[in-house]
């Protein structure tokens, strides 16, 4: 399943951009997104696991994920 450039959002709709990478940390994946705020380009890191990915809607191109905007 290609994930890459799938948009992110929490359960309320608060979008997070794409997905620009991932990577195997061995057990699990993980999510990179990338993200602009305050005029400077971010990054920040998700595990692909249950406790924080909800649904991956592959035909809507969309996971959402199921932690805090401001983490």
């Amino acid at each position: 399943v290609h994930l890459l450039g799938l948009h992110v959002v929490t359960p309320k709709g608060v979008a997070r951009v794409q997905i620009r990478d991932l990577f195997s940390t061995g057990p699990q994946t993980v999510l990179v997104i990338e993200y602009t705020e305050d005029g400077k380009t971010l990054e920040r890191m998700i595990p692909v696991v249950s406790q924080f990915v909800d649904c991956v809607d592959i035909p809507g191109r969309r996971i959402t994920v199921d932690w805090q905007p401001d983490y």
